[in-house]
């Protein structure tokens, strides 16, 4: 079995954990590597993952010259949360005649609020004979893709009501800032007014997508965001959070079938929800025939099951039809353990 080879295209905190997975998996390989920052480029790829060695992988911080369908089976991309913002990226990547997954959470379905670009994309990567995916732990998969698997044994499905619950503790500056966390009630408000905090980026396309796969018919999505006020003093190391301040955000996605509610998603998302009681964990309820009401505790690690979901997804895409993809579009994920992981036939 010849490996998979990858190019890794961004070196953050995901991009970087991803690559030192799939130095783990024998059947990929990584090849190339694409980073803008100025410490980064030139150096080994080995260096700045820090695993002891070199690995011959030199970052760069030009994309069009590892960009070469001879030498590169599929890039996987982690560089933003927005397609709006990714699009150069991966037109470059798709006419380059490769492979792609992105872990930007607008790309879990991009039709769902990107429509336009999402069909440019479809058509320009079937135009040059390649896949693109976007997935990750939330969207992609928690409160979407393991939804609609639950639901493959109903006979009928009257209404969906799935949350997550989780710790945004390990997570750097940008989330807090996204999330509110640290934030007065007033800024928060003033934050959601001009767009700074945004709370769960991809209730849109978790719905888009548990409709389309169970035909729900869902015709209308409304979303709340409600800051979650601190009783206690919480700190990580890039906020801290004194009580009555804002600890995190509760961000709440309901589709709408005219006016009936037929999904609805659940996210709060706060610093050490423990100090105030409060456990983490994924939870699915179906209502319908049968009933399905399901738990994990604590919650799947986001980061690293993001990480996972990327990776493990490779071989999937790789020999996929061409055109842009979701994940219900594609064969159920699984850790990559063995040769059979690789070669199961689509």
């Amino acid at each position: 079995m010849n490996p998979i080879r990858i190019l890794q295209w961004g070196l953050g905190a995901m991009g970087s954990g991803m690559a030192r997975l799939m130095l783990e998996k024998s059947g990929l390989q990584i090849v190339a590597a694409v980073d803008n920052r100025p410490d980064y480029v030139g150096k080994d790829l080995g260096e700045v993952l820090k695993v002891g060695k070199n690995l011959g992988v030199k970052i760069t911080n030009k994309p069009e010259e590892v960009l070469k369908k001879e030498d590169v089976d599929i890039v996987v991309i982690a560089t933003t949360s927005w397609l709006k913002e990714q699009i150069t990226d991966l037109r470059k990547i798709v006419t380059a005649g490769i492979n792609c997954i992105s872990i930007a959470e607008e790309m879990a379905d991009a039709y769902a609020q990107n429509p336009e670009l999402a069909s440019e994309l479809d058509k320009l990567a079937k135009h040059h004979g390649v896949t693109v995916l976007g997935t990750g732990v939330n969207p992609g998969f928690v409160l979407d893709l393991l939804v609609v698997l639950l639901s493959g044994g109903n006979h009928q499905v009257e209404r969906i009501e799935a949350s997550r619950i989780n710790d945004l503790s390990p997570y750097g500056p940008t989330v807090m800032q996204t999330q509110g966390v640290g934030s007065t009630l007033e800024e928060f408000n003033a934050g959601l007014a001009d767009g700074s905090i945004v709370g769960h980026v991809g209730f849109p396309e978790s719905i888009h997508m548990i409709s389309d796969a169970l035909g729900l018919g869902v015709d209308r999505i409304v979303q709340t965001r409600e800051p979650i006020i601190s009783k206690v003093y919480r700190e990580t190391p890039h906020v801290k959070v004194q009580p009555g301040m804002v600890a995190g955000c509760a961000h709440t996605g309901i589709g709408y079938r005219g006016d009936k509610e037929v999904i609805k998603l659940i996210h709060p998302q706060q610093i050490h929800p423990e100090l105030e009681q409060q456990e983490t964990g994924d939870y699915i309820h179906i209502y319908g025939k049968p009933e399905i009401h399901m738990s994990i505790k604590p919650e799947i690690a986001g980061g690293i099951a993001t990480e996972g979901l990327a990776v493990n997804m490779i071989p999937h895409v790789v020999a996929a039809t061409p055109g842009l993809k979701r994940m219900i579009d594609l064969p159920v994920p699984a850790a990559l353990m063995g040769e059979s992981a690789y070669t199961r036939r689509i």
